[in-house]
């Protein structure tokens, strides 16, 4: 396990300061965390993959020039200058790492999951990805070809994942609504549709 950085060890601190003197509830510190982790960031980025998976025009902009694919989205935030869009099929699997720290598209995926900061994450997804991405539930045939690619200062990559099957009716808010974080990044596959999806 890493150790902490000294910001986060502050941040820490400061918040455990304003719980101990009623000013914040713990509760509400967790509510606003989650609510960026699974809403607010990868909502961003799971209404580019649908959009790409509805509209051909749009995903062929999107791998030829993420960067200005994604302009009028207006998404807040940085770390998406120079995006880099790959797309999963069934003969490729793309996932995405960091193996110098953890540079990362803030604005499409939201905050970085912890184990894509680890340096276990970092130096083995390079060497055995395979087996990696086993180990995360992603189990892919030999004749997948697995490539992976290394965010920097300079460029990041968003993962476009397989559209699930059974999908096919949905439109493109309901389908925005089944993609996921990690399979942006390239650790997960999207199951079947299940019909469990709402407006």
């Amino acid at each position: 396990m890493s150790k902490p950085l000294p910001q986060a060890i502050r941040a820490e601190a400061i918040e455990s300061l304003l719980i101990e003197r009623g000013l914040l509830a713990a509760d509400d510190v967790d509510k606003v965390i989650q609510q960026y982790n699974e809403r607010v960031g990868p909502m961003n980025g799971a209404r580019v993959v649908a959009k790409a998976w509805v509209d051909p025009g749009f995903r062929q902009a999107l791998l030829e020039d993420a960067t200005r694919a994604i302009e009028p989205f207006e998404f807040q935030g940085g770390e998406v200058q120079q995006l880099v869009a790959v797309e999963n099929t069934p003969q490729v699997h793309n996932a995405v790492v960091c193996t110098l720290c953890s540079c990362y598209p803030w604005a499409i995926l939201g905050l970085p999951p912890n184990w894509y900061k680890e340096p276990a994450y970092r130096s083995r997804i390079v060497r055995e990805p395979r087996k990696v991405l086993q180990e995360m539930g992603v189990t892919l045939s030999q004749e997948v070809t697995v490539r992976v690619w290394d965010s920097s200062a300079e460029v990041r990559y968003l993962v476009i994942p397989q559209r699930p099957e059974g999908s096919e009716q949905l439109g493109e808010k309901q389908l925005a609504q089944l993609v996921t974080r990690d399979s942006m990044i390239g650790v997960e596959i999207l199951p079947p549709y299940q019909g469990v999806c709402h407006e």
